[in-house]
C-alpha cells in the first residue's frame, strides 16, 4: 500500500486515482496458478476478496482472507490511507501459499503499511507484526489494526513510527531488532524518496531476513529500483498478476 514518505508527481496522482477507480472492475472470481516456466513464477489473477456490505460510512471497505472478514477505514485526504492493488494481491499470496512463505511464529516489520490491511493478514496467520509508517498515517493505521486483531488469538501487533533512512540505528538498532520478514507493498512509485527507501530495506536486512515485496509496475522507475534492488539482494519473482501489472519478489541478503 502506498506510503506517504514523499508527495507523489502530478502524472503519478493522476494513474493513481485512475487505477483505484478501476480496481473492482479489474478483479476476477478465479484464479490461474499455472507457471509460466518450471522455475519461472506462478501467474494468478486477482480474485474479488471484497465483501459487500452496507455502511454509514463512504470510507470503510470489507474484505475477507484468512477465513476473517477485516474491515478497513481508509481516508482519501492521504495516500497512505488507501489499500493499494499491491496489498491485495499480497494478503492473497500470502494466504494461498504458507508452504512459501510460512509466517507462524515469525517476526514481520511491514514499511509503508499505510491501512494496515498486509500486516492483520500477516498478524492472523500467526507473525509477530511490527507495521511501521509515517506519524501523519499511524493513527488510521492503528485503529484498523486494533479493530481487526482485538480478541483474537494472535501476537498482538505493533505499530511503530519509522520515516525512511532517518534514526534507524535509533530506533531499530540491529542486535534487538532481527526480522524474519521485511514486507512492502506498493511503496515504489513515482517519488523521490527511493534512495531511502533502498537504504532502509538494507539496514532492515539481517542474514536469515527475507524481503517480500509487491508492486504495481506503473513507471519506468519501478523498474529502476527493481534492478538497484538485484545488485543488492538475490531476487526471485515469485508470481505476477497482470490484469493488473502486480509482480511479487522475495529477495535474500548476498553472502559476501
Amino acid at each position: 500500500m502506498f506510503s506517504t514518505q514523499y508527495q507523489l508527481f502530478p502524472k503519478a496522482t493522476q494513474v493513481i486515482m485512475e487505477e483505484k477507480e478501476g480496481l473492482e472492475e479489474d478483479s476476477e472470481q478465479c484464479i490461474d496458478c499455472s507457471p509460466i516456466s518450471d522455475s519461472g513464477p506462478r501467474v494468478l489473477k486477482m480474485l474479488e476478496k471484497w465483501v459487500p456490505k452496507a455502511s454509514h460510512y463512504f470510507d470503510k471497505e470489507h474484505y475477507f482472507y484468512a477465513g476473517h472478514q477485516i474491515t478497513i477505514q481508509e481516508s482519501i485526504e492521504n495516500f497512505g490511507a488507501i489499500v493499494w492493488p499491491g496489498a491485495l494481491a499480497l494478503c492473497q499470496y500470502l494466504e494461498s501459499d504458507q508452504q512459501e512463505i510460512n509466517l507462524k511464529d515469525k517476526k514481520v516489520i511491514e514499511l509503508g503499511a499505510g491501512t494496515g490491511l498486509v500486516s492483520i493478514v500477516a498478524s492472523i496467520l500467526g507473525a509477530f507484526v511490527t507495521a511501521t509508517d509515517l506519524p501523519e498515517v499511524l493513527e488510521n493505521l492503528e485503529f484498523n489494526i486494533t479493530k481487526n486483531t482485538r480478541g483474537m488469538n494472535i501476537h498482538k501487533p505493533e505499530v511503530r513510527k519509522l520515516s525512511w533512512g532517518e534514526n534507524l540505528s535509533r530506533d531499530f538498532p540491529k542486535s534487538t531488532h532481527r526480522y524474519d520478514f521485511i514486507v512492502a507493498t506498493d511503496v515504489v512509485y513515482h517519488h523521490t524518496a527511493l534512495d531511502l527507501l533502498l537504504a532502509t530495506i538494507d539496514y532492515l536486512c539481517q542474514p536469515g531476513t527475507t524481503l517480500i515485496w509487491a508492486n504495481k509496475f506503473r513507471f519506468s522507475t519501478d523498474y529502476d529500483f527493481l534492478d538497484r534492488l538485484s545488485n543488492i539482494f538475490n531476487i526471485t519473482q515469485l508470481a505476477e498478476f497482470p490484469d493488473s501489472n502486480v509482480k511479487l519478489f522475495k529477495g535474500t541478503v548476498r553472502e559476501n
